[in-house]
């Protein structure tokens, strides 16, 4: 008999039949309760919050199995309490996000958004020698916070643009220092060096605010910001006084920390990129995704390993 499984009905596209057949699936829209009843595994979103209170309601439920490579919105401790499984989905994503770090990159560097703004308002007269001025990539200093699979992936494209490259990680990176002639270091002195931070960690207690008032008052002047990872790592409303005072020249953001709630503060600043968690959005890759999210509870429900578990509350892949 097909094991009982509930699914994200925003994945039901992106997920092909034939992944299916062992299963029967209970597509759940976004707008709807999590239901109870003896359902074994469950496939969300990173926008589905599940805590003890989804988790007493499924008293067989075996595996969460989040479409996602961060893990921040299910209740880890509750899980474990309640003998779940919960795993994500890493690298599938990797090259995706890298891309869409240097999307972003690029557009902040050479003021994309202000030379559009430009164009629509019908306010540019002409060519001038020092009209929208940038950051000229070759030469300077890129820091990579979280040297994990994006960061690392990240900064092989760093390689192309002639950049120096410094990062954080728990340990020191050999094959990607080999590659990219990258360089550890801690976090102020990345600040500090770096003419272009891009943050690539998971959402942990360790790192919720990890760049608040003290650290972004450590940048150099006029340097800029990635965050493509999770909104929380930076505090929004040092964020924007950063900018304000000019110490931030600019910032990249595909993530914020009360999603999809987006300050008009950020999304209107003339330096401040910023779209709506799209890192991974390509059509390879969220099939990637939504697969590995399946072929995860297959595992599980055979009684095998897991593909990707999250081990001690760590996701892997960032």
């Amino acid at each position: 008999m097909p094991a009982d499984v509930v699914i994200a009905a925003e994945l039901r596209e992106l997920i092909p039949e034939h992944a299916l057949r062992h299963l029967s699936v209970r597509w759940l829209p976004a707008d709807s309760e999590i239901p109870s009843g003896d359902f074994v595994a469950l496939i969300p979103l990173l926008s589905r919050r599940i805590g003890p209170g989804e988790l007493d309601g499924l008293p067989r439920l075996k595996i969460i199995a989040n479409c996602a490579v961060g893990v921040d919105n299910i209740d880890l401790p509750a899980a474990a309490r309640h003998g779940v499984i919960v795993t994500n989905t890493p690298d599938v994503l990797t090259e995706a996000t890298a891309d869409l770090t240097w999307a972003l990159i690029l557009a902040v560097a050479r003021r994309l958004k202000e030379g559009q703004a430009l164009l629509a308002g019908g306010k540019w007269t002409g060519w001038h020698p020092t009209q929208l001025l940038g950051l000229e990539l070759g030469g300077c200093t890129l820091g990579i916070v979280g040297a994990g699979r994006i960061g690392q992936a990240v900064a092989r494209r760093a390689v192309g643009f002639d950049m120096s490259i410094l990062y954080t990680a728990r340990s020191t990176k050999k094959e990607l220092e080999r590659a990219t002639g990258a360089a550890r270091a801690d976090l102020r002195l990345v600040l500090e060096q770096s003419d272009i931070i891009t943050l690539h960690l998971p959402s942990t207690p360790q790192t919720r605010g990890i760049l608040g008032r003290e650290q972004l008052a450590q940048l150099k002047e006029g340097a800029l910001l990635i965050n493509t990872a999770r909104g929380d790592l930076v505090h929004e409303s040092a964020l924007v006084e950063a900018l304000e005072s000019g110490r931030l020249g600019g910032a990249g953001l595909d993530v914020f920390p009360e999603e999809p709630s987006v300050p008009a503060a950020l999304v209107n600043h003339p330096r401040v990129v910023a779209v709506p968690h799209i890192g991974s959005a390509t059509t390879a890759t969220r099939r990637a995704m939504a697969e590995l999210a399946v072929r995860n509870v297959q595992a599980v429900l055979d009684g095998e390993a897991p593909l990707t578990a999250v081990v001690d509350g760590i996701p892997g892949g960032l």
